[in-house]
């Protein structure tokens, strides 16, 4: 009978201990994994769109590809920029056809000048051997004179000419550049590598300049915006590294490591959809934690942040 009892409360101690160990264990894990801060998963979207006006000819996009950055996603309607283009090459050239033949001009009156040059130097041949009088001499140098002042005047007529000429074609050129601009601007391409999440526009509706074609989004980086009180700021760092986790529907997390890419400068009010009305009114920090993502992270998905 005494036995009995011993046992019974040697029993009741070891059970007694277990379940204490149990509440110890389960305190201290809990403690241990409780979230510096919680939010929802973001990437950095753009929005492509159009440049130009036209039809759109090619657009076999899909969601929820995967695109390259600068590769071709479609194409709008070019005849039109193209043939303004070529009746602009052909005004150019016919502008520049115009140009004066300054050598051939000036060649004629430098010629003449030389040939009286020459005959100067003849007649004073001539007075030395008193065969001509000084008169002939004043009159060739009045000639070459004139010569002079006509070259100097064809060469100033000629030079403004052309840089008129040579001023209408850079305006023309200028103009050029921004059809061959808008030429390029009708081929549609991905302005950074990622996947695309909306698709706007069609093959063959008309797509005009500010129309919206499609969203891109890089899932690839990804990050998370939470916020933090005023006491955590301090132990919070650019680039300091910290786990995102991601809820599963096994129950047990996604860990993905992340760092601290961005601290807000300045508080503001705690975003209503995440905190209770009780701490609405608590200022709080932006910060944002970026991560790879191995494709369990989403959009919009929740999360939590433990800073390291």
């Amino acid at each position: 009978m005494i036995n009995r009892k011993h046992s019974r409360n040697r029993l009741s101690a070891m059970l007694y201990l277990l379940v204490a160990g149990l509440l110890l264990t389960t305190g201290c894990g809990k403690n241990k994994g409780d979230a510096d801060a919680y939010g929802v998963c973001e990437a950095t979207e753009i929005t492509v769109s159009s440049e130009s006006n036209g039809k759109m000819l090619d657009f076999d996009i899909q969601e929820g590809q995967s695109y390259e950055a600068g590769q071709i996603l479609g194409c709008i309607d070019t005849f039109q920029t193209y043939l303004q283009i070529k009746q602009l090459e052909s005004s150019i050239n016919a502008v520049l056809a115009r140009r004066p033949n300054a050598g051939s001009q000036m060649r004629v009156l430098e010629d003449k000048l030389a040939t009286l040059n020459k005959e100067k130097q003849r007649v004073h041949n001539l007075i030395e051997a008193n065969a001509a009088s000084t008169k002939q001499l004043d009159d060739i140098q009045a000639e070459i004179n004139i010569t002079m002042s006509q070259i100097a005047a064809t060469r100033s007529t000629l030079s403004t000419q052309d840089q008129s000429l040579l001023e209408e074609v850079e305006a023309m050129r200028f103009q050029l550049q921004q059809l061959q601009h808008a030429l390029e601007s009708c081929h549609i391409k991905a302005p950074i590598t990622g996947t695309i999440i909306n698709k706007y526009i069609e093959e063959n509706e008309l797509a005009y300049q500010g129309k919206p074609l499609f969203k891109i989004a890089d899932l690839n980086n990804m990050y998370i915006k939470v916020y933090i009180t005023e006491d955590k700021l301090a132990s919070v760092k650019l680039n300091q590294k910290a786990i995102v986790r991601l809820d599963n529907k096994n129950g047990k997390p996604i860990k993905l490591e992340g760092q601290v890419s961005w601290i807000s400068p300045k508080a503001e009010f705690t975003p209503k959809m995440i905190q209770t009305k009780e701490e609405r009114v608590n200022l709080v920090y932006a910060v944002k934690v970026s991560f790879k993502n191995d494709g369990s992270a989403k959009i919009g998905m929740p999360g939590d942040v433990i800073f390291k």
